[in-house]
């Protein structure tokens, strides 16, 4: 099996919330790529109903571009715990957090999921404003930190 980045993260050891710079990638002709983890909860401990995780990737796809630029996707972690966001460029944690923490104060002051119908969003009744919202509280309150591993 090929080498997959996440894989090789000691999940026993990271603390959450955190934002990691994951990967920059750099292609064929000089163009890079930087891939970061922003993990919202603790792995193996903590996970977000799908409809609170979804909802948030509702809001943050628009929230976190209006405060970066070449924002190429943002994406939920399959465990839940998280997003993946991946911007043309090398860019580094403490600008990623300062616009995370902006877009989640977004998402409080927010009165409706974006796209939240049949023809935007392939599963739309599985969208929940309420938990976006709790979980955009829980990991303002808790801070991230762009250091991620215990000692």
């Amino acid at each position: 099996m090929p080498n997959v980045e996440s894989f090789q993260l000691d999940h026993r050891k990271v603390i959450a919330p955190y934002i990691r710079k994951a990967a920059v990638l750099n292609g064929e002709k000089g163009d890079k790529v930087t891939k970061f983890d922003l993990r919202f909860l603790q792995p193996n401990q903590e996970a977000m109903p799908t409809a609170s995780i979804h909802a948030l990737e509702h809001l943050l796809a628009g929230y976190l571009r209006e405060h970066l630029d070449n924002v190429i996707d943002l994406s939920p972690m399959g465990c839940r715990t998280g997003f993946y966001l991946i911007l043309w460029g090398e860019v580094e944690p403490e600008m990623i957090k300062n616009a995370l923490e902006a877009s989640l104060k977004q998402v409080l002051q927010a009165d409706k999921v974006p796209a939240a119908n049949n023809l935007q969003c392939g599963n739309y009744r599985d969208l929940s404003l309420f938990g976006a919202k709790e979980y955009a509280r829980y990991v303002l309150d808790k801070g991230f930190s762009t250091t991620f591993y215990k000692d």
